[in-house]
């Protein structure tokens, strides 16, 4: 992915591991996460078995749209209606050619500024409004 990527001129920084050796996800989705905060990427993709992990992990920061997407549909959709800003990829789900395609969907889409969307987002975003039991 990196050199496919690479190739259509984005710039890339690998965190994580790159090889056999074992990584705990959290920390890549924290390493992420702090990329965005300080500006220093404007996107994220993170990969785990499933995606999942790495999702919720990412999703843990109000800043962070964290969405696993296993088809370009889902792609498409998570940064038009939720502008997401972390793509999260299951390397046990897809195989690279479908993981490509899904990245490069995400990494092209606009999000909609339909008034419904931006209101959704800002609710995303919002404090959590439980009251206690």
């Amino acid at each position: 992915m990196e050199s496919h990527l690479s190739a259509q001129g984005h710039s890339i920084t690998l965190v994580g591991s790159t090889g056999p050796e074992r990584f705990d996800y959290p920390i890549a989705s924290d390493l992420v996460a702090a990329a965005i905060k300080c500006g220093d990427a404007e996107f994220g993709i993170l990969v785990c078995g499933s995606g999942i992990g790495v999702s919720i992990r990412a999703n843990r920061y109000s800043f962070i749209r964290a969405a696993l997407c296993t088809t370009v549909e889902m792609a498409q959709l998570a940064r038009e209606h939720n502008h997401a800003n972390v793509l999260c990829l299951g390397e046990r789900i897809m195989n690279q050619e479908l993981a490509l395609q899904v990245a490069d969907k995400f990494l092209t889409t606009e999000p909609d500024r339909n008034e419904r969307h931006v209101h959704r987002v800002e609710l995303l975003g919002a404090e959590l409004a439980i009251e206690s039991c």
